[in-house]
């Protein structure tokens, strides 16, 4: 199948694969058209999830072939089957902005012409077929360092800069002169003195 669909100049196979080590994830994507390495990227992203890495592999991989006028047919390799697989879920989920961009090039892709087509194999590594082992192999190559210590991650960043807004508030509400002079506190039913914070995930 791969033989015979590589023959064809109207056919690109894309090959991806991503992992996560140390919170950065490594993506690697190789394009062939007409048994011929085309396009081979490689992108370091931080504190982002093995799949949203895989989502963004496959439509790097889908953006680029979609600017070949010549190609109507497109094969994507992967063993992230179960995330190729959710770009037809019509369920909400935290990776619709990455499904969206995919989807708006396929469509774009397919109103071109109604004979175009893609379709999505899965290729376990352990098959070790050639092009796939190309892929993993320099995955692997890649030992990316942390930026930063462990535990500073987004998460701790957005509860500082929080913190920051929150202690600047306080000193300009206690040097404002427009609080009154008879303003009183809010307390909670343990007499204490309530105070403006945040949680996670929301205001």
């Amino acid at each position: 199948m791969t033989l015979q669909s590589s023959s064809s100049s109207h056919t690109a196979i894309i090959v991806t694969d991503a992992s996560v080590k140390n919170d950065i994830a490594t993506l690697v994507s190789h394009i062939h058209i007409h048994n011929h390495p085309l396009i081979k990227t490689v992108h370091h992203v931080a504190f982002i999830t093995s799949t949203e890495a895989e989502l963004f592999a496959i439509r790097y991989g889908i953006n680029q072939v979609c600017s070949k006028e010549n190609v109507s047919k497109i094969i994507v390799v992967t063993d992230f089957i179960h995330v190729a697989k959710k770009l037809f879920d019509n369920k909400s989920n935290p990776y619709q902005i990455h499904m969206t961009a995919i989807l708006h090039e396929l469509r774009q892709f397919f109103s071109t012409h109604q004979e175009n087509f893609i379709k999505f194999w899965e290729c376990p590594s352990r098959l070790n077929w050639k092009l796939y082992q190309s892929v993993d192999k320099e995955l692997k190559s890649f030992n990316p360092q942390p930026l930063f210590l462990r535990k500073i991650s987004w998460d701790y960043y957005k509860k500082s800069d929080s913190d920051n807004i929150i202690n600047q508030w306080k000193m300009t509400f206690q040097a404002s002169d427009g609080k009154g002079r008879n303003f009183l506190d809010l307390v909670n039913d343990n007499y204490e003195i309530i105070e403006p914070s945040y949680i996670k995930g929301g205001p």
